[in-house]
């Protein structure tokens, strides 16, 4: 009995074309941001313009030389709005993950009209547009007329990336079958016990990955935060914004391959951690 090529790989013919050309399209439209940057980082010009004629480590060591510098619109500046762009986005890949593991648990366990609520709700901040998102939180902050200090930009990226963090914790929670717990407290667990001992275990997959994901959204967010920094509060982003707008500085060039890098690497892990090739303990 022939088998039914079912996969555009075993048909073959015009179909497969089409699939190849639209995937060839979708990469190349991925790609060419980061293409065009990885390139033009290596340029020895001053200008940007692009292709380069020449190609250097220029703009590599003038990034590098921003962290040394003793000059007060240089390392200081870059310094305090990395060190801050870290302490925001790791302040809120905690406070997210810790508030979605019980929320998930919840909202899978409970009733589904409860659950379809819960994520609509949950799903208000991704269909907003930012700029809107952005101006919301502005005039909260400035009527509340309190000094929130990091917490100004905290609660904003915090409802950015809590959809994607409630949705990789809820996936994960639907794959732990209620036997599970059952056993468990039948064996004399409390189900406060149950929980911590075996269902976020069992959760591990989804919680690293909203971990990474909070992270990344977080620390590359630039439109909320562009509405909410002050000059003690700003973050990476905001800084890099800030030495393109009159005129490009091609050191941002290379501190974006730099970002780019990391976030390549934690997505990988993303990628792994879901496909069940990683672990989080």
């Amino acid at each position: 009995m022939s088998r039914v090529g079912l996969l555009p790989g075993e048909g073959g013919g015009s179909y497969l074309l089409v699939v190849r050309v639209l995937a060839g399209i979708g990469i190349v439209i991925a790609a060419a941001p980061v293409v065009i940057i990885f390139i033009m980082s290596f340029s020895a010009a001053e200008t940007s313009s692009f292709p380069p004629s020449e190609l250097s480590l220029r703009w590599y060591e003038s990034a590098l030389a921003l962290f040394r510098s003793d000059e007060s619109s240089g390392s200081q500046a870059v310094g305090a709005a990395l060190i801050s762009s870290l302490q925001v986005a790791l302040v809120v890949m905690i406070l997210s993950v810790s508030a979605c593991i019980p929320l998930a648990y919840a909202l899978v366990r409970g009733r589904r009209r409860l659950r379809q609520g819960m994520e609509l709700l949950f799903t208000l901040p991704l269909v907003f547009p930012l700029v809107m998102l952005g101006i919301a939180f502005l005039l909260l902050a400035e009527s509340l007329r309190w000094e929130l200090g990091i917490w100004r930009l905290v609660i904003p990226h915090l409802a950015l990336v809590m959809p994607f963090v409630l949705r990789n914790c809820m996936s994960a929670m639907q794959s732990i079958s209620r036997e599970t717990e059952e056993a468990a407290i039948s064996l004399g667990a409390s189900p406060l016990r149950a929980g911590i001992d075996i269902v976020v275990p069992l959760m591990k997959p989804g919680i690293l990955a909203g971990l990474i994901f909070a992270f990344i959204i977080s620390f590359n967010e630039f439109t909320i935060t562009f509405f909410m920094y002050t000059i003690d509060q700003s973050t990476l982003p905001i800084w890099m914004y800030s030495r393109t707008v009159s005129s490009l500085d091609p050191s941002t060039l290379a501190l974006s391959v730099f970002i780019i890098l990391i976030d390549l690497v934690m997505i990988v892990a993303i990628d792994k951690i879901i496909a069940g090739r990683a672990s989080l303990f």
